[in-house]
């Protein structure tokens, strides 16, 4: 990832407008998500991360929900290939071991299966539609093993 880019922890009250901003550009406009499923209404809820370029301007966000569910994953197209959402994700899961979850879970669009097990994520069950988009569920252990496996690696993946 570039230098330039800077992953933070956002605060929702005060980030709001830019983490819309790129959701609404990747999900609703991109991906054809309509408006009304990508705002649940549990914004507030969440803890988010935002990545930004060097000017400040958002470029990339996720979100983790109370439960340990990781969602609304959105890097701006210009931006992808470029580590930014493997720092994002990184940054998700280390609030999440810091919170002491056990494990983190997500709904994961079917292309970006490959990126979400480089990351330690298992699928599970089948595929389902959400939003006109096939997704499957996955898990990842956040618990150390004997061995290692399934540690939680802070934020820089």
């Amino acid at each position: 990832m570039s230098a330039t880019v800077r992953i933070r922890r956002a605060d929702w009250e005060r980030d709001q407008a830019a983490l819309k901003h790129v959701r609404e550009i990747v999900f609703v406009h991109e991906q054809n998500v309509p408006l009304e499923l990508e705002w649940d209404g549990i914004d507030s809820d969440c803890r988010h991360v935002i990545a930004e370029d060097a000017h400040g301007l958002a470029i990339g966000t996720g979100r983790l929900l109370p439960d340990g569910h990781i969602g609304r994953m959105a890097v701006l197209q210009s931006f992808r290939g470029r580590g930014v959402g493997s720092a994002l994700l990184g940054e998700l899961i280390a609030i999440a071991a810091a919170r002491g979850l056990r494990e983190v879970v997500l709904n994961a669009q079917v292309q970006a299966l490959p990126f979400y097990e480089k990351h330690g994520f298992v699928a599970e069950g089948e595929v389902f539609p959400d939003a006109g988009i096939p997704h499957q569920r996955m898990r990842r252990s956040l618990i150390s093993t004997a061995h290692g496996e399934g540690t939680a690696e802070g934020s820089g993946t």
